[in-house]
């Protein structure tokens, strides 16, 4: 009954009045007095900090976390050091709401680092290069050798992993859609398009020798560079692009010979 009449008395208590009681008595009624008068500084903060998070970051998260880190502030706060309530209140909050976040990402700081890294030499030798760098050149960009850069590279990769449970959009009506509602199930193919593939691939390969039929398959299908090409067939590299571009020219011209039997009618 104490509490309850000290809380309604409080109330018409100035804030400089409020604390003076508090660090007299440590009560929680003056605690929430606190608590409430300076709410404003953590829904400000979270604000500001949730206007540059993704989506699935909820504010009322943020603002839960910034509550923990005001009511620290205001059990250590000493007001005989100078310093302004708000002032000193602040980095504690901010602090507060940062430690959820990371509480919230499953991915060490060190593999975000790991990933930029690697994101950064991949542009850097984009630019100079003029086309994608392999794994060999990225990792003498890096400096790595080959066990180095694979696993730099698999903990790059850690990073684009998603929840299946992060919510994506909002559905029809009152129902949340969330990733692992629309992510596509690569196991079951569409049998037109997989006929449609095949018929494409026994066209273009057909009248071709074994050695052709393996160029256009490991570079179209299989995605191989022509290097890895020469290495599997024993040809360099630059034979490999001669027959390349030989195959293509005479596709090409099989296609022009072909036109009428794919004209609409």
């Amino acid at each position: 009954m104490k509490t309850n009449t000290a809380a309604k008395t409080d109330k018409k208590l100035t804030i400089d009045e409020v604390w003076e009681r508090f660090h007299e008595s440590h009560h929680d009624c003056y605690r929430n007095l606190l608590m409430e008068h300076y709410r404003d500084l953590v829904r400000h903060a979270a604000e500001r900090l949730h206007s540059k998070l993704p989506d699935k970051v909820e504010l009322d998260d943020l603002i839960s976390a910034g509550t923990f880190g005001l009511m620290d502030a205001i059990d250590a706060y000493d007001p005989s050091r100078g310093v302004k309530f708000e002032t000193y209140c602040a980095p504690r909050v901010k602090g507060s709401i940062l430690d959820e976040l990371r509480s919230m990402d499953w991915v060490p700081r060190l593999v975000r680092a790991r990933a930029h890294q690697l994101a950064k030499a991949t542009h850097a030798l984009e630019m100079h290069l003029g086309r994608k760098p392999d794994e060999h050149e990225l990792a003498e960009e890096l400096n790595l050798d080959m066990d180095e850069f694979i696993r730099l590279q698999r903990d790059a990769n850690a990073t684009s992993l998603v929840s299946l449970s992060t919510k994506c959009g909002d559905g029809d009506g009152e129902k949340d859609v969330y990733e692992i509602d629309v992510i596509k199930d690569n196991r079951s193919e569409d049998p037109l398009i997989e006929a449609q593939k095949r018929d494409l691939k026994n066209l273009l390969t057909k009248g071709l020798t074994r050695a052709e039929r393996l160029i256009i398959v490991l570079y179209y299908y299989e995605e191989m560079t022509m290097k890895e090409i020469g290495a599997t067939l024993d040809l360099s590299e630059s034979r490999v692009s001669q027959m390349h571009s030989s195959i293509l020219a005479r596709l090409k011209a099989q296609m022009n010979t072909r036109k009428k039997e794919f004209a609409v009618e």
